[in-house]
């Protein structure tokens, strides 16, 4: 089979498009025919060696997409051949067939497509988590985005929405803003902006119930504009480190600070089932709307990674062998 290795770290140069030998599947898993695979900013850390990769060099990267069943393990019997199925954390996604351990499918109904998985699953299921676990969002909360045109950030707010919150949508740029509008925020401010002032304003000093954060430098000012009470989320620190949160602030304004990541709670494939189940539903429902996505082939792999380097893409770029 034809896959996107790389023997060495480095940049989008480092990335080969070679010949290697097709997986053997085990007994509990499938052998999938990729038809799309998501490309993820987890992708460009593992290529620059920051990220632990699974295996020995030469490395293939990715970890998200979906295809057809292609072959089953012999104690599989939830899936067959020919089936459509994705994927949101299997390594080596990145080549033309892939073996996913069967607690890691998720069946894909006939009106996604598998592009529309592949653009999805990650960022959909962490938004989906982050909405019911880390804080449970609810009618006439005011919640805070941050990187709210990102992948993350423009389903964080149209869930938000679909919950009944009004969402206050924060970007490095016009043209960003007009992405996070487009999701459904209500409204957009600038990072080099006087952001903070600007949110007190809005929400009358009050502050807003819960702050999604995944840019990390931001977090104390991510505090100064929660309220009393409320909820600050932190979830990656795509900015840089946090500054130390001091507990006795937590304690004199009782607010919350409360960690997010998908894998502690997608442990399972009835997990997994249930959480891409009602992702999809309002997909199909078209209360959320996936941005039309980049596509590249997954020859030119390359390319694909300079793009989502260079911060300039808004949507999902997909990778098609």
């Amino acid at each position: 089979m034809k896959a996107l290795i790389i023997e060495s770290f480095g940049g989008p140069e480092v990335l080969q498009y070679k010949e290697i030998a097709d997986p053997i599947i085990n007994e509990n898993e499938i052998l999938v025919k990729m038809q799309a695979i998501g490309l993820n900013f987890a992708d460009i850390y593992r290529r620059k060696g920051h990220y632990h990769l699974a295996g020995k060099p030469p490395y293939i990267l990715g970890y998200e997409g979906a295809g057809i069943v292609e072959q089953v393990g012999s104690v599989v019997t939830k899936f067959k051949v020919g089936d459509r199925i994705a994927f949101a954390d299997v390594p080596f996604a990145n080549a033309e067939l892939v073996a996913v351990p069967i607690e890691k499918v998720i069946p894909i109904p006939d009106e996604i497509s598998f592009e529309t998985a592949s653009s999805v699953l990650l960022q959909g299921l962490t938004a989906h988590y982050l909405t019911n676990d880390s804080y449970q969002v609810k009618s006439g909360d005011t919640v805070l985005v941050h990187a709210a045109a990102g992948g993350v950030g423009q389903l964080l707010i149209q869930i938000a929405k679909i919950l009944g919150a009004q969402v206050i949508g924060l970007t490095s740029s016009e043209a960003k803003s007009s992405a996070a509008y487009a999701a459904g925020a209500d409204s957009v401010f600038l990072y080099s902006d006087k952001w903070t002032e600007k949110i007190k304003e809005k929400t009358n000093g009050h502050g807003v119930d819960v702050a999604y954060d995944s840019v990390g430098s931001t977090l104390e000012d991510s505090f100064n504009v929660t309220r009393i009470g409320g909820t600050v989320v932190f979830y990656g620190m795509a900015g840089g480190d946090p500054t130390p949160v001091d507990p006795r602030m937590l304690m004199d304004t009782s607010k919350t600070l409360t960690g997010g990541d998908l894998w502690n709670v997608l442990t399972s494939f009835e997990e997994r089932k249930k959480r891409s189940g009602q992702l999809f539903n309002w997909i199909s429902n078209a209360q959320i709307k996936i941005t039309e996505p980049t596509i590249f082939s997954l020859e030119d792999g390359c390319k694909a990674h300079e793009l989502l380097e260079s911060r300039k893409s808004t949507g999902k770029i997909l990778l098609l062998p």
